[in-house]
């Protein structure tokens, strides 16, 4: 990295954002996912400020996704956020193999359960009435990118449960029960993953995830047939709501 000239006084702008539009302009051009930028004190002597302008700089950095602190470690450079688009018929797997990405999904665990609170409130069912619920994990190029909790009801026939173990849920739908799903409602909102979502992601527990609770009904009946609720990694998922 080359030491920089920055400008200062009247008329330019804050040193600060002028040192973290060229550490962005290097990172963007030089930089691979999870290389190391120099260390802090570094950085400050090659643009000629103090360490509390360089961290200032790097700030800007890190709200921008670019890259990410890690105690013990330093600051180092994220993979870029791949951007979903959320839509009333958005489907997995068309949806980013159409950007040009592998895809891959993968049912972790598949059981019948009773319905309680705010699944049977969003199912539309009594509490208590029996429900397939199915965990699936998302990969993309290899790598966890969202976990998905499905909740349906049982009513909707057994071959559901014993016969869809990967793929698309809802082509399955279609071939198998001949249900075409349609998005009524999402919900988003981030926390921090607990250990297990942690886990199956495969992230560091302090990064904060992006939690979708989606309502999906039947574009016949407009009855509702899954609750999903899927957590994006906050760090691959860039997302992005369309009607």
């Amino acid at each position: 990295m080359s030491v920089y000239q920055i400008e200062k006084g009247a008329g330019y702008q804050p040193v600060y954002r002028q040192i973290s539009e060229k550490l962005s302009e290097e990172v963007q051009s030089f930089y691979h996912p999870g290389d190391l930028l120099p260390p802090e004190n570094e950085l400050a002597s090659l643009f000629g400020v103090n360490r509390h302008t360089l961290r200032k700089a790097v700030d800007e950095l890190v709200a921008d996704g670019l890259v990410q602190r890690q105690h013990g470690r330093g600051v180092y450079v994220l993979d870029s956020a791949i951007k979903y688009s959320i839509g009333s018929r958005t489907r997995f797997t068309e949806t980013l193999e159409g950007q040009g990405y592998s895809t891959a999904s993968q049912v972790l665990d598949k059981q019948v359960i009773s319905a309680r609170g705010k699944v049977a409130k969003r199912l539309g069912i009594a509490e208590g009435e029996r429900v397939i619920y199915i965990e699936s994990l998302r990969k993309v190029e290899g790598t966890p990118f969202c976990l998905i909790s499905h909740y349906l009801p049982l009513s909707l026939g057994p071959e559901l449960f014993e016969k869809y173990n990967s793929g698309s849920l809802h082509k399955f739908l279609e071939k198998s029960c001949a249900i075409n799903l349609t998005r009524q409602e999402s919900l988003v909102s981030t926390t921090l993953p607990d250990a297990d979502e942690g886990k199956k992601l495969q992230m560091p527990l302090r990064i904060p995830i992006l939690k979708v609770k989606s309502i999906n009904i039947d574009t016949k009946t407009q009855n509702p047939v899954e609750y999903a609720v899927t957590r994006f990694r906050g760090d691959a998922a860039e997302l992005s709501f369309n009607p």
